[in-house]
């Protein structure tokens, strides 16, 4: 996998590392070990560090560093980052209230698949989901491991207004919509978890690298985790 890593300058103080060219976990792994072992190296005027499906991203601080000076840097961790391990990533249980108004597009996904509602809940509930990373909105994961079973396209009009805590299927994607917004994908629930709070530290409740695992609940535990709190 090494062998593979590139470097290249994006704009005028951002360096982007290339992993690969696949949506796959041994390489969301590798760039998880080039985190870590770029958070305990601990470079200063290392602004933020950008994870996405098979890059990261690289802000620095410009009067700190040339270019080549942080290019050294960043490629010095590369001859040995592989090597080290990292902590056991998380798994977070995202409870969700599926169908009915909480989940308008069940019955959707479900004609769509020829399968039952019961089914897709059930589906899409029984895999772990690796967020490979964080977007879109502050704190929306994009996730892999959904079984293609459910898979559905987006809607033909996308909504104006999504509820914060929405999940959804677009295309053989899953997700969770942290805020309010407009939005295409095929509601199937929604979470009375926050997944982006201002007023809470940190924020954003999810991490790239994590693991998520959906479970079912009722419309009396959503209201008792505080779902309609959200609305």
């Amino acid at each position: 996998m090494k062998e593979k890593i590139s470097f290249a300058p994006r704009g005028d103080n951002s360096i982007q590392i290339t992993f690969g060219n696949e949506i796959k976990e041994e390489i969301n792994q590798e760039i998880r070990k080039y985190l870590f072992a770029l958070e305990k190296e601990g470079i200063p005027g290392v602004i933020e560090a950008i994870p996405s499906y098979c890059h990261l991203n690289i802000i620095y601080d410009v009067e700190n560093y040339y270019y080549e000076e942080i290019y050294d840097r960043l490629y010095k961790i590369k001859e040995s980052f592989s090597d080290i391990d990292i902590p056991e990533a998380r798994v977070v249980e995202i409870p969700v209230l599926y169908g009915g108004e909480y989940g308008p597009d069940l019955e959707n996904v479900a004609k769509h698949n020829n399968l039952t509602s019961e089914e897709v809940v059930q589906i899409h509930s029984s895999e772990k989901y690796l967020i490979y990373m964080l977007g879109f909105t502050p704190g929306f994961p994009y996730l892999g491991g959904m079984n293609e079973i459910i898979a559905t396209p987006r809607l033909k009009e996308p909504r104006e207004k999504i509820w914060a805590g929405s999940v959804g299927i677009a295309g053989n994607q899953t997700g969770i919509y942290p805020i309010e917004s407009p939005g295409g994908w095929q509601i199937i629930g929604r979470t009375p978890l926050k997944l982006f709070d201002i007023n809470r530290k940190p924020e954003i409740l999810l991490r790239a690298g994590d693991y998520i695992s959906f479970y079912s609940i009722s419309i009396e535990e959503f209201n008792e985790l505080g779902g309609n709190n959200n609305e």
